[in-house]
């Protein structure tokens, strides 16, 4: 029977998460009531398996709202702040936050930065709404000190009202040049594009998973190049059950293969030798599946807005801090 041992709350809301080990989770947030806007943003980590958490949120980010985090260890991270125009910006700090270097702001007005993703602690990925048409790509070759708008040749045009939910997991990567990111169109399905390439070229593919106002793709996952899953998921208030759809073919076709019991938000699959089990929350609760995808069981009720899983660990954050280990 799978639960979550609850931890130390705080008075803030959390999002983004990334797992090091059963040990070292770092965080991020600042949102707040079902639109996930509206209190400062927040970057925190605990050392001790949750027992306790240190806020080392970047001194100058007063307004700022943390959507992503991806940590290197105890004392390397990213922290992405999603936001209008130079309210999306990337820091960095590899002295757990004792220090902080702004590594980069958007001055670009139509970009919204959703999440980042690393292939390996040097190349990795930062995805924005369309700009003049097609969704914009940040690439680092450098572990993250640099990054560089990617040519947009490679990149299929964006529909129009086509956008990314800023959830983090909206953008994923899987081995040394596979990543994928989510989208949610107004006025069709929504769509996942793929780069076998590390962002130098893009496909893109329909899924049975309605766009906005209604859903549109909020998290992806996946167990390993070719199996993965989409979470399905608009408009919190409406708490109309989200949808899945897996793929097992890198994400050239996506077929849809259950409903779960309620609006989920996010969702990561357990690392383990089978591709079959994978956990998703949201304001309503936590669903798990052991069967990849095809059935989901409801196991709590707490409102949780981000998870992450590595090799023995699962944790979830959400509203005031909710921090929660996975028990299996």
């Amino acid at each position: 029977m799978s639960s979550w041992r609850f931890m130390q709350t705080i008075p803030s809301s959390l999002i983004g998460i990334d797992v090091v080990n059963r040990d070292v989770v770092w965080a991020s947030g600042g949102f707040d009531g079902p639109d996930e806007s509206g209190s400062p943003g927040l970057v925190v980590r605990t050392l001790d398996g949750g027992q306790s958490w240190e806020n080392v949120t970047p001194p100058d980010a007063g307004g700022l709202t943390f959507r992503d985090v991806r940590a290197f260890g105890r004392d390397h991270v990213l922290a992405l702040a999603s936001g209008e125009s130079q309210g999306s910006r990337i820091y960095r700090t590899v002295n757990g936050g004792a220090t902080w270097r702004l590594v980069f702001e958007n001055w670009e007005k139509e970009a919204f930065y959703n999440g980042i993703a690393f292939f390996d602690a040097i190349h990795g990925l930062a995805m924005s709404d369309p700009v003049l048409g097609t969704f914009r790509i940040l690439t680092t070759d450098d572990g993250g000190w640099t990054w560089k708008v990617a040519p947009t040749k490679g990149m299929p045009d964006a529909l129009p009202d086509e956008f990314g939910r800023a959830t983090g997991t909206c953008l994923v990567t899987k081995g040394p040049h596979d990543a994928w990111f989510g989208t949610q169109p107004s006025d069709a399905n929504a769509r996942v594009f793929h780069t076998d390439d590390r962002g130098r070229t893009w496909s893109v593919a329909d899924t049975p998973i309605p766009g906005d106002p209604e859903f549109g793709i909020a998290s992806l996952a996946f167990w390993d190049t070719r199996h993965g899953l989409a979470l399905g998921g608009g408009d919190p208030s409406s708490n109309k059950p989200s949808v899945v759809a897996r793929t097992t073919n890198g994400g050239r076709t996506w077929r849809r293969v259950r409903s779960l019991a309620g609006f989920r938000l996010n969702m990561a699959v357990v690392p383990s030798n089978r591709r079959d089990t994978a956990v998703a929350v949201g304001l309503t609760g936590s669903d798990i599946t052991t069967n990849g995808g095809r059935t989901w069981r409801r196991f709590d009720q707490n409102d949780l807005r981000g998870v992450s899983c590595t090799e023995g660990a699962c944790w979830a954050v959400g509203k005031d801090l909710k921090a929660a280990e996975l028990l299996r």
